[in-house]
């Protein structure tokens, strides 16, 4: 069980165009079902866990810090186990150095507020709206690429900027036309879209300091959440609540509270997976239908009604983000495929004049010439 991409990718890619055609599409489909599966089911379980009135356990951060403790813990075990055979499991030796976890500590700070937001937004808002209320993250990286990396975006990357914009505004329109609208939730989504960027840019800095292992950075994020994570209950008052909670003591509850840690340490492994069998571009796609699919499945299950505008509005956000996925990855096949300038000077070297064994003049380590034309 390989859980860590150390492998070479040039292998990789010539073992893959060995199979047959059949086995690899069927592998795709299983990679690409796994990730719909784990994702779809995380979303429903969080919500379960947030806003459920049978449960009606009003703790979101503890319940945020218990997944980060999972994560943290099952991190920690597949170390071990690594350790102990090593050709069972393939995962990163992981030792808690705090030189290393103050340094990632910035990050980890955006982490929090990333996965805090999330799970506020979710707990505020319905599972349809979800995807819409959290869906300015691309206008925020094309925000922050400007601001923090000086990078400038297409014309029709920021189009496509736009119409996710107008989908978001409609989708707010339209929510407050049902009466179904949170401001609440959809503030702490565009605060979750904002520290998903920021978590993007941060992390590119932070990687050298964990050696550029996925894995070692989230055992180290999710262990300064569960510190940081710590003081926020005792000031918000969950952990009052929680000793107040009438199913504390039920084994069911657990149950689901840890399915919930496994799902969120999961859905990070199922999506290297979908990007190693596919490509970053076709996991892009995969995740736009995975949320016009889970936006689906969550006006079925709920039994809701929703207008002609409020679909508008989701498939607004649905296609700009796939419009600009695709203006994105026709940029940047384009600046590979652009050939490197080439200029042709005239070098004269000065070397020490011998004799060739042919006669004439020759340099020592160079053709039998005095003038060369080199391309630049």
């Amino acid at each position: 069980m390989a859980l860590m991409g150390t492998s070479d990718p040039s292998r990789e890619t010539e073992a893959s165009q060995e199979k047959p055609f059949v086995l690899r599409a069927l592998q795709i489909a299983l990679v690409v079902s796994l990730y719909w599966v784990t994702s779809i089911s995380m979303v429903f379980l969080n919500k379960y866990l947030l806003d459920s009135p049978s449960l009606r356990l009003d703790t979101p951060i503890f319940v945020t810090f218990y997944q980060c403790l999972v994560t943290a813990l099952l991190c920690k075990g597949l170390s071990t186990l690594a350790a102990c055979c090593p050709g069972a499991v393939d995962f990163p030796t992981l030792r808690l150095d705090l030189r290393v976890a103050r340094s990632v500590l910035p990050l980890s700070v955006v982490f929090i507020g990333m996965i805090t937001f999330n799970n506020l937004c979710l707990k505020y808002v319905g599972v349809a709206f979800y995807n819409v209320g959290r869906s300015l993250t691309t206008v925020f990286n094309v925000l922050l690429s400007y601001l923090l990396l000086k990078q400038t975006t297409s014309f029709y990357a920021l189009l496509t900027c736009s119409i996710i914009i107008g989908g978001f505004w409609l989708g707010v329109d339209q929510e407050g036309a049902e009466g179904t609208l949170s401001w609440m939730g959809t503030i702490f989504g565009v605060l979750a879209s904002l520290c998903v960027s920021l978590n993007a840019i941060y992390t590119k800095k932070v990687l050298p300091a964990v050696d550029d292992s996925i894995w070692r950075l989230t055992f180290y994020n999710n262990v300064n959440a569960c510190v940081l994570f710590l003081p926020l209950l005792l000031l918000l008052g969950e952990l009052r609540a929680l000793c107040d909670f009438p199913q504390l003591g039920s084994a069911h509850f657990w149950v689901v509270m840890t399915l919930g840690g496994l799902f969120g340490f999961a859905i990070g492994y199922v999506t290297g997976l979908q990007i190693k069998f596919t490509s970053p571009l076709t996991h892009n796609v995969s995740g736009t239908a995975k949320a016009c699919a889970q936006t689906v499945l969550a006006v079925l299950y709920y039994e809701e009604t929703k207008s002609f505008l409020w679909w508008m509005s989701n498939m607004m956000v649905l296609g700009g983000s796939s419009a600009y996925t695709w203006v994105r990855g026709r940029e940047m096949k384009k600046v590979q495929e652009e050939p490197i300038p080439r200029r042709t000077r005239r070098v004269t070297w000065r070397c020490e004049l011998l004799r060739s064994p042919r006669g004439g003049l020759a340099c020592p380590g160079r053709r039998p010439m005095n003038t060369m034309l080199l391309s630049l």
